[in-house]
């Protein structure tokens, strides 16, 4: 009877769990980005609430508040003039003032033969097609931009209320950390040295992707936006967004973005505007990575190149933006509980091996 009465409780927390995930999917983004920012937020809790003689809430309410001035207000801007200027490219493209095809012919003219018969080979020296192929991208992605804005016009009201689902939560999670974190260890069935590595392996993923990969990506989209406005190229803040999301992916990074650009600027006569930017890139954008990622994540947090970016790949694709914290936190639970698996699997058949055991 008692076997029947945990199978019955087994299927109720199951039912309820997934009832309880169905109810709150319309703002799994929120409160994501609530259990993000409280666990990366969480040692500077600690810190200000020993400041405080161990007053939490006042603590968690004061990081709320710097989570909303040093984020989510310079996000706001950002994201506004972001929208403006992505809604003025694709206006330009539309009216005929911003011909791709015409910056790529003037590329191919300035090229050596041999590289013309080297790129006929491949199709990519034809005008017509690629022209077309250009500047269709430049519109749909400026138009998808311009339409998230305008989107977000409309939800206003969505938008509002998770936003604030996010910030309440994330003043709670941080309030009530050391309880959470206990109910939580708790009710994983797993051995205690299974669950501790797991947590801690959840924990560091989400702390390494957002301090680490996240930093760096703004910091390099900001280096390149700054040099592209110094040297006058066209919408600067749109390529400095597209050079942050590209930093976000290993073997890619913002060199796809400012390399071929200094490569047109060399191409077409603009030699040292060219070299400039080909050497703040090498110099200053591609050192951030190397500076900055060993200090804000460690070395050993890292996990291969190629499990990272596929993984993000794959998270963008099924979650959208939140993929690229989604992917990476199931890639390593992945590798995590596999290993436990695989360890379990070695302590238990290692045991009839055993020569004491042998009779």
């Amino acid at each position: 009877m008692r076997s029947f009465e945990d199978r019955v409780l087994l299927l109720l927390l199951i039912a309820i769990t997934l009832t309880l995930g169905w109810i709150l999917l319309p703002f799994y983004g929120a409160v994501l980005w609530g259990v993000v920012g409280a666990i990366v937020f969480a040692p500077l809790h600690r810190q200000l609430s020993r400041s405080m003689h161990g007053r939490d809430g006042l603590a968690a309410a004061v990081v709320v508040l710097l989570v909303i001035l040093i984020v989510i207000i310079p996000l706001s801007l950002i994201g506004t003039a972001l929208a403006q200027q992505a809604a003025g490219v694709y206006a330009q493209a539309q009216a005929g003032q911003l011909d791709i095809g015409q910056y790529f012919q003037k590329m191919l003219e300035a090229l050596p033969a041999w590289i013309v018969d080297l790129l006929n080979r491949f199709g990519l020296g034809s005008l017509a097609g690629l022209k077309d192929r250009l500047s269709a991208l430049l519109l749909r992605g400026s138009q998808v931009i311009a339409g998230q804005a305008l989107n977000i016009g409309q939800g206003t009201f969505e938008f509002f209320v998770s936003l604030f689902l996010m910030l309440y939560l994330l003043f709670f999670l941080l309030r009530d950390e050391e309880t959470l974190s206990k109910r939580i260890a708790d009710a994983i069935p797993l051995r205690n040295q299974q669950r501790n590595a797991l947590l801690a392996k959840f924990t560091i993923v989400i702390r390494a992707t957002v301090k680490g990969n996240l930093v760096v990506a703004l910091a390099q989209g900001a280096l390149g936006g700054l040099i592209f406005w110094f040297l006058g190229i066209t919408a600067p803040l749109l390529w400095a967004v597209v050079m942050a999301f590209m930093s976000l992916l290993p073997a890619v990074g913002a060199g796809i973005v400012w390399f071929p650009v200094a490569l047109y600027l060399l191409a077409t006569g603009a030699i040292w505007h060219g070299v400039i930017l080909i050497a703040y890139g090498a110099l200053v954008i591609g050192l951030v990575d190397n500076l900055l990622r060993p200090i804000l994540v460690g070395q050993d947090t890292k996990m291969p190149d190629y499990v990272v970016l596929i993984s993000t790949l794959g998270g963008i694709e099924v979650f959208g933006l939140n993929g690229f914290i989604l992917g990476p936190v199931i890639a390593a639970m992945f590798i995590a509980i596999w290993d436990m698996f695989t360890a379990v699997r070695r302590e238990s058949g290692a045991a009839p091996d055993d020569p004491r055991r042998a009779d």
